[in-house]
């Protein structure tokens, strides 16, 4: 279970990864980090012309339900992931 602070602390080590995360990576990270603010999706479906936010908006929709503590966990474990597959 991870805290706030190695949550806000994962979200800053993002930022630093050594080469950009696949869209779909980048898509659930994004997801979980949304959930873990501000809970269940919560915004109009976008249209779908816009395909990086339809794809971020139905990351996010998918994890509706999932609470902020579970979603602050898997979050911090994805981090972890991705720093090991592309550095700091």
């Amino acid at each position: 279970m991870a805290d706030e602070a190695t949550f806000y602390m994962a979200a800053e080590e993002v930022k630093e990864l050594k080469s950009i995360p696949t869209n779909a990576e980048l898509v659930e990270i994004y997801a979980l980090y949304k959930q873990a603010t501000d809970g269940d999706c919560n915004i109009p479906k976008p249209g779908s012309s816009d395909i990086a936010a339809k794809a971020k908006w139905g990351g996010w929709n998918e994890k509706r339900g999932m609470s902020a503590v579970e979603a602050r966990t898997l979050y911090v474990a994805a981090v972890e992931e991705l720093k090991g597959k592309y550095g700091i």
